[in-house]
């Protein structure tokens, strides 16, 4: 399982990192087939748990939103809303026909696409700030060494569980490592960024950058495993060996975005 995990980690980093780097059109379609998938993978998630949130308005709908946010950032909060009303109109519709759990379904449905397409989008408005490269390369490997310390060091040594019905394998000693190292690991990736043309950062704004998206995006994880226990599933999906879906991947990310992005635009520039 450990040899898959890694194969597949780095397969997706021989594709990430280059449109990491390239940004624009590359960066923006990697990211938007990300979320667009684990749209798919969440709607399968609640269709398994006997709920038909909309298939085609939640992976369109993200599709919108990403887009709208990385091109059109003006008119964003309009598809938002247009979206929410088609999302009832649609579900209305099923109501009529016989479904007795539209509105559970419309609120899944309206859940998703603000989720997966609105809190998904910081990922691409990040890349798209002054520095955007440095920026995203603060902030995704601080959730990457916090993910990996936790696993590693709960793995190893982790004996009191951390959230027994959400995520039984947890541990508070896992989750512990993985914020010390998070921190540390930010706090020097910040001092080296800085040294090799990246914004004035000091270690201790990366430090405790680092501590608050190590603290945090745990949240995302258990939010994720949320879904899959009351559906009953182990994976999102399968597309990743030894990963399990893309919204396995991805479900720190999105907390990583958002939370990254507020904290560069209120306090590092």
């Amino acid at each position: 399982m450990l040899i898959k995990r890694v194969l597949a980690a780095l397969a997706l980093a021989a594709i990430g990192i280059p449109a990491m780097i390239m940004g624009g059109l590359f960066y923006f379609v990697l990211i938007t087939l990300l979320l667009g998938i684990a749209a798919w993978e969440y709607g399968q998630i609640f269709h398994t748990a006997g709920y038909n949130a909309s298939t085609p308005l939640l992976v369109g709908g993200v599709v919108l939103l990403a887009a709208f946010r990385g091109f059109f950032p003006n008119l964003a909060p309009a598809a938002l809303t247009l979206l929410i009303l088609t999302a009832m109109t649609w579900h209305l519709l099923d109501y009529e026909k016989g479904r007795d759990l539209a509105a559970t379904d419309f609120a899944i449905t309206v859940a998703g696409m603000v989720y997966l397409g609105w809190i998904g989008a910081y990922l691409i408005d990040i890349r798209n700030l002054p520095d955007g490269l440095w920026w995203l390369a603060l902030v995704l490997p601080a959730v990457w060494l916090a993910d990996a310390a936790a696993y590693f060091i709960g793995s190893r040594f982790g004996k009191h569980q951390l959230s027994p019905r959400l995520s039984p394998k947890k541990t508070w000693e896992g989750y512990w490592g993985g914020i010390f190292f998070g921190t540390i690991g930010t706090a020097g990736l910040a001092v080296l960024w800085h040294r090799l043309g990246g914004p004035a950062v000091t270690w201790w704004q990366g430090a405790a950058l680092g501590a608050a998206l190590s603290i945090l995006t745990t949240l995302g994880d258990l939010g994720e495993s949320m879904f899959k226990r009351q559906a009953g599933v182990k994976d999102a999906s399968n597309i990743i060996p030894g990963h399990g879906g893309v919204l396995d991947r991805i479900d720190s990310w999105l907390w990583a975005g958002a939370l990254g992005y507020l904290l560069i635009v209120w306090f590092l520039l």
